[in-house]
């Protein structure tokens, strides 16, 4: 039998999963890691870590499953988004990758509007100038730290140096790329006008490739720190949202997936490159070849339920703390909550946006407090949800949704009741892992396109429709809806 795999290199831990061809998991290997805040607002991560991490991975699931690296005829890559890898030009690393969750470019997104111009940028890039992308990092580092800037060779994504380790090369995929904000968004490549505006040798900047397409091979010396097969072929794969899409099988244009982890995400496929005017949801290329996605993300969904499990029922189940907000009519009577514990992305690009509950009285227990948690991150959802369609996304009917937080059964209802969708669950758990290995299916030669592949491999189960609750969340979303611009000065105050 033969076997692809797919690994993730996330913030925490390399994944490495392996299918076989009926598109199973036939097992999981894992190795965690930390990464480190030297400064406040600071966040950077070893890039070692990641191919010590690979290697553990990869060798444990091998392992595991008594599955022959031999067996093993296609790797996917995918990763954290947007951390900025930097290499000398005999590959080695000038200085500790800065990631996506890193805070310290405020100015140099100032800077890069300024430079560019704010609607051109957007027009460009599809995005407007965020502290989480790659281009202001390098900003960063070209005018504090002009020593390392000065013997900079090549710039690489977190989940592609580890492809460097496997195959000797450099390069990317399409989908990661355009989430430097260094991409050009209908080109589907690097854009001459933001490199130049921006100071950065196009030279340092990888070739790109499709999700599917075969980027390299394993090396020999990548085979005996592995157990795999020298001569396997790496596919480029896709950043961990885009790979998560094709894991849920949103790779078709109006089908749209929802992830419900710490963060909140909805994605949804297009075939062309459509943008918010204002760069308020991201828009970026698929791992899809031909297809693009746009993008809202909200930073505490999921996380907004564990922080308040927590601060009022420490260690209590999430099914014992839901359970009774059952009980609470929709709209929690009259209870708000905002979901903004860790400032927001979409719509609101505000790192000084913050939490709040409106709405107190003596008539509130702990129900209702859980229940307005719940539906103040559905809200957020659907604030970002209404730019994408704003933009032109047709409105979606059914919403593939993956992630922890789809597992109640309460959550889900007052999801589908608040987008105003059906809720469907997939039947893979395995997330951007899973996409990378659909990815390796079609660089081997298993299925002819990535579509093909999802369709065959991915069933969708409906789970929630909207029902007689959705006219009242209407109403209670309006209202919502005027809390962030109203507290916003306070925000900033405090």
């Amino acid at each position: 039998m033969s076997h692809v795999l797919g690994i993730d290199a996330s913030t925490t831990a390399v994944k490495a999963i392996l299918l076989d061809g009926s598109g199973a998991v036939r097992g999981i290997g894992s190795s965690a890691y930390e990464f480190s805040v030297p400064r406040p607002l600071w966040s950077e991560q070893d890039p070692h870590l990641w191919w010590d991490g690979t290697v553990a991975a990869i060798r444990a699931v091998l392992a595991t499953t008594g599955v022959p690296g031999d067996d093993v005829v296609a790797v996917g890559l995918t990763g954290q988004m947007h951390g900025a890898v930097l290499l000398d030009g005999a590959d080695e690393v000038l200085r500790p990758a800065i990631l996506w969750n890193d805070q310290r470019t405020g100015a140099e997104c100032d800077l890069i509007r300024e430079i560019v111009g704010p609607e051109r940028l957007v027009a460009i890039t599809g995005n407007d100038a965020l502290t989480g992308f790659t281009a202001p990092k390098l900003v960063w580092v070209r005018d504090h730290e002009p020593e390392i800037w000065g013997r900079v060779a090549h710039v690489l994504l977190p989940k592609d140096y580890v492809r460097l380790r496997l195959t000797g090369g450099h390069a990317m995929d399409k989908a990661d790329g355009s989430g430097t904000m260094l991409f050009d968004l209908a080109a589907r490549d690097w854009s001459g006008e933001v490199l130049d505006a921006l100071r950065i040798d196009p030279a340092w900047m990888p070739p790109t490739f499709e999700g599917p397409e075969v980027t390299g091979t394993l090396t020999a010396e990548a085979a005996a720190a592995t157990g795999l097969r020298s001569g396997t072929p790496v596919v480029a794969g896709g950043g961990d949202q885009a790979a998560n899409a094709v894991g849920v099988g949103a790779v078709e244009p109006g089908v749209v997936a929802l992830s419900l982890g710490t963060s909140g995400v909805v994605f949804a496929t297009t075939d062309r490159p459509l943008f918010e005017a204002r760069g308020r949801v991201h828009a970026f290329c698929h791992a899809v070849p031909g297809r693009w996605h746009m993008m809202s993300v909200m930073l505490s969904a999921a996380g907004s339920l564990r922080w308040f499990r927590d601060a009022v029922a420490p260690g209590a189940e999430y099914d014992d703390l839901v359970a009774p907000a059952a009980a609470v009519p929709a709209g929690s009577e009259g209870l708000l909550f905002l979901p903004y514990l860790t400032g927001e992305r979409s719509p609101y690009p505000d790192p000084l946006a913050r939490g709040a509950f409106v709405g107190l009285t003596l008539a509130h227990d702990r129900r209702h407090l859980t229940r307005a948690v719940l539906e103040g991150v559905a809200f957020g959802l659907r604030d970002g949800l209404d730019l994408m369609v704003e933009a032109g996304m047709p409105a979606p009917s059914v919403i593939r949704a993956s992630g922890g937080g789809t597992s109640s059964p309460l959550w889900r209802q007052i999801l589908a009741d608040v987008l105003g969708a059906e809720i469907a669950t997939v039947d893979t758990a395995e997330g951007a892992a899973y996409g990378a290995g659909l990815l390796a299916a079609v660089g081997a030669g298993w299925f002819p396109t990535v579509e093909t592949a999802a369709a065959r491999l991915v069933a969708a189960t409906p789970a929630a429709a909207p029902g007689p609750d959705a006219p009242r969340y209407a109403e209670v979303h309006a209202v919502y809806r005027e809390l962030y611009p109203a507290l916003a000065p306070t925000f900033r105050r405090m």
